[in-house]
């Protein structure tokens, strides 16, 4: 009985020693550091949701020195996640990046206002001071006030537009009246700095329609003409959503499993739990396939961002269903 038991632990870590070496590897770009934002891949990593369909994964965070297209253009990553309004920008660029999924159905971007600044409507921007972000993240903002006439080169019919960092700082030290700001992120940042929703005014970019969509998976078209990137792409996209899955109906556990793959340190329980709730939100109902309404939705903001747009004309072959049509 000994024998055979051994016998059959045996055959055991030989199947689990050929399933490991015939794991097919990926790399996954992400494009910020290690948060919540991007809870869905470390827990498809974490629960071994990857290892169910032959996929051992890399995770590479991101920072304010990483751009992801230019990773994935140099051959350092498989698979990127971008906004769609850097992806497009780059792809008009000449860096052919496509969208396979879309993980992200709802955009998280907002502008917050100091309510003491007396600004109620968008109508009382003008003569304001409003921090923007940029590289690539100030298109949507452009293309909002392009929208509302309101010039951006400063002047009392127009705006101020303050080069925000990636903080609330402008606003914490009244150098702007406004800020950009995440759901998920910077606007917790104000409330943590000591203001109250009710110090606010705050403009989401969906309900002024201008939203654009965020967080998307991103591969180079030639990973499309290989059947076997198409299969493990597909894989890949399968596995992932099962961690956003697991990710909403677990959000307390999915945020600790965040903060075990922080090697910074610098991320807080209380700060990726509440992220969590957050990030759920705008994943809440996706199933990964593209919203082609969403899409056009947000190449119109692109197209009408102003004298100086993110794009200058229709992409074409920007998305690919080929991955999604497969799950």
């Amino acid at each position: 009985m000994k024998k055979l038991i051994g016998m059959m632990m045996g055959v055991s870590v030989g199947i689990a020693s050929t399933a490991a070496l015939a794991a097919d590897e990926l790399t996954l770009q992400l494009k910020w550091v290690t948060q919540a934002q991007f809870a869905g891949y470390y827990v498809a990593k974490d629960k071994g949701f990857y290892d169910e369909v032959g996929l051992d994964v890399t995770i590479k965070p991101g920072g304010p020195d990483i751009a992801p297209p230019q990773v994935i253009a140099g051959g350092g990553a498989d698979v990127i996640i971008d906004w769609m309004p850097s992806a497009l920008a780059s792809r008009e660029k000449g860096v052919d990046l496509v969208n396979i999924a879309q993980p992200f159905k709802r955009s998280g971007m907002m502008l917050t206002c100091r309510k003491d600044s007396g600004i109620t409507s968008p109508a009382d921007f003008r003569g304001k001071t409003l921090g923007v972000w940029f590289f690539g993240n100030e298109y949507p903002f452009l293309s909002w006030m392009s929208q509302l006439g309101i010039p951006t080169d400063g002047g009392e019919n127009g705006v101020t537009v303050l080069k925000q960092g990636f903080n609330v700082d402008p606003f914490i030290q009244k150098q702007a009246d406004c800020v950009s700001t995440m759901t998920y992120n910077e606007y917790w940042q104000i409330i943590d700095a000591g203001f109250t929703p009710d110090d606010l005014v705050v403009f989401n970019y969906t309900d002024q329609g201008v939203a654009t969509l965020e967080d998307g998976l991103y591969v180079l078209g030639e990973s499309l003409e290989d059947p076997k990137m198409v299969d493990k792409l597909t894989r890949f996209v399968q596995a992932s959503m099962k961690g956003w899955e697991f990710a909403r109906s677990n959000p307390d556990e999915a945020a600790g499993i965040v903060l075990d793959n922080d090697a910074s340190g610098a991320q807080t329980e209380m700060h990726q739990k509440r992220m969590m709730g957050e990030i759920n939100k705008l994943t809440a109902g996706s199933d990964g396939t593209l919203d082609v309404e969403a899409y056009k939705t947000t190449v119109q903001t692109l197209l009408g961002g102003g004298s100086d747009p993110v794009i200058t004309k229709e992409p074409e072959g920007a998305y690919s269903t080929v991955i999604t049509d497969k799950l």
